[in-house]
This record gives structure tokens, sequence and C-alpha cells, in this order.
């Protein structure tokens, strides 16, 4: 069974000022996925996703590849105890 699922994401590497949050917020409307994604003070990115659990690791597989310029030395993960009810996806500052 795919059930729905919401995860708290931090993208630590090269992921700022190299396009990664306009790539994220593509996979994830590719993926039909809601949620959003933001650059963080100490140099990573935050995403906070929700929707269908294999939907959700084809997200993470594509973050862990890079849009060609960034470069991802780690992903924590961890999951987020109910959903937030987003609409979309968004940047979010």
């Amino acid at each position: 069974m795919n059930s729905r699922k919401q995860i708290h994401l931090v993208v630590i590497g090269r992921v700022q000022g190299v396009g990664f949050r306009y790539f994220v917020t593509q996979k994830a409307n590719e993926l039909n996925l809601v949620g959003w994604v933001k650059n963080k003070m100490d140099g990573s990115v935050e995403i906070e996703i929700e929707g269908n659990s294999d939907s959700i690791k084809t997200f993470i597989d594509f973050l862990k590849i890079g849009n060609g310029c960034s470069r991802i030395d780690r992903i924590s993960k961890s999951e987020l105890p109910e959903s937030q009810h987003y609409q979309s996806f968004f940047v979010k500052y």
C-alpha cells in the first residue's frame, strides 16, 4: 500500500547559488508533491515535503543526483508526525 507521508529534509553540500531551490520545486511539482524549500543561514537547504511514499522516495533520489551544478554531501531525513495540508509546493523565504 502506498501511504501518504510528511518528511523534513536538510540537504548539505553546495546547494545555494546553483539553482537548487528551482530544481527542487520543479521535481516536487513533477511528482505532485506539496510543501516548501528554503535556504538556511548555514548554507544548507531545508525542505518539507508531503505526498505518497513512492513519490517522496523518487524525489529524494533526484535530490541525491542534484541539478548538475550542485554537490550533495549529506541529506538528513525525519518523518513529521502529521500533515500540514499544504496546497502547493513553494519557495519559503
